[in-house]
Order: C-alpha cells, then structure tokens, then sequence
C-alpha cells in the first residue's frame, strides 16, 4: 500500500482527520488484519468528529462567552435554588430548538452569568449559533459606524442569544427601542437566555415605559 502518498491526497482533499487517523492505524500491527470496510468506517468516524470539534471551537470563539463554564461542572450542592432535573433537562437544547426562552434570575454571586454560559457552551457543541454581546454598547457603537441594521440582522438569526445582567440601571430610548426590536424579531423565532439581579415586577422600573415593558415582557 502507497501510504505516504496516500495521506498527501487525504490531505490536499481538506480530509485531515482521516489522513491522521490513516497513519495511526498504518502504525499499528493488528489493524492490518481488518477489513477494508472497517479501515474506511474509522477513517470516516475520525474525520466526522474532527470537523465537529472544529465547528464547536468556532461557534465557541464567535460565542465570547464570559465564563468558561461546562455543565459537567455545575455544581448543585450550593444553596442557591438550582433543580438538577430541570437545568439537565435545560441542558439538552430542546428549549432551542422550540425557540424557547428562559429567564434567570437571583442576587448577585449565585452563579447565574455561569450557568448561563454553561448553557451557551453546551449549545455551541450541539451546534447552534450563540452570542453574548455587551448588547446596548455594541449596538450605540453600531449606529456611529453604519453597522447597526447588519448586527440586527446577526442578533436575529443567532439561535441562542444570551443577555447577561439586566438592569439594574434604567434604559434610556435608544436601548428601550433596540430591546424591543430585538425580542419581537426572535420571538417564537429562537431562543433568549436573559440574567438579571431583579424580579420580573422590578422590571417595569428598568424599562421605565409601562407600553413597552408590557410589549417587551409579554
């Protein structure tokens, strides 16, 4: 067999998970007595789970997540109100995938901006888009430098939108006008992930426009 060869095809076609899997098996003793078909079944399967590893460390990176956070790590033993089978249950993306959102909500330093990102980071490995942006100041940025209606239009069609630590301070126009749009585009269209330190009743007081917060908290 023209192994050398071989493997400079692999890799000039983009195919560089089965080239590296190629050469492990090439160095093994016992896998020259397997047959052919099950030679091709492990170069495929290494070179599936090499793209989706890719594909998750670029929606990570896209993500810019704030926390590191894996669901493997939560940590259900501190008292802070978190219910295993519910967060699991959060955990295995069906929320998403019927658009629907989730509200967190706690005083400060119990965990919420993690568990969020745990979530956002177990979206990315089943691929899905997220995004954690700092929201209102990306968006004031935008309107300054013609970016605004094409990062309006990559907040819609993100699957999971995560909104970390709303409020406390009130939101002037702009921001009352962008949160609005935003939440009627990805209504029942994808999924929000919204953290904040205040109960749903304090929030009229942050949106500070009874119509709106009734449009926006609906």
């Amino acid at each position: 067999m023209l192994i050398n060869p071989t493997i400079d095809m692999l890799r000039e076609l983009g195919l560089y998970g089965m080239a590296t899997a190629f050469q492990e098996l090439d160095a093994q003793s016992e896998a020259r007595g397997l047959e052919y078909g099950e030679w091709l079944a492990m170069l495929l399967e290494r070179e599936a789970t090499m793209r989706r590893q890719k594909r998750f460390e670029a929606r990570a990176r896209a993500a810019k997540l704030r926390h590191d956070a894996q669901i493997e790590n939560a940590d259900f033993r501190a008292a802070r109100g978190l219910d295993r089978n519910l967060f699991m249950a959060l955990a295995g993306c069906d929320c998403i995938r019927k658009h629907h959102s989730l509200l967190i909500t706690g005083p400060a330093g119990v965990g919420k901006s993690w568990l969020a990102c745990a979530l956002g980071h177990k979206a990315c490995r089943e691929d899905f888009s997220v995004a954690y942006p700092r929201l209102f100041a990306t968006l004031a940025l935008a309107r300054g430098d013609g970016r605004y209606g094409r990062i309006l239009k990559q907040l819609a069609k993100t699957d999971l939108l995560i909104l970390d630590d709303w409020g406390p301070e009130k939101l002037n126009d702009d921001q009352r006008r962008d949160g609005l749009e935003i939440i009627e585009d990805r209504y029942e269209r994808r999924s929000t992930i919204v953290t904040s330190q205040l109960p749903l009743d304090r929030w009229y007081e942050i949106i500070a426009s009874p119509t709106l917060a009734d449009a926006i908290l609906d």
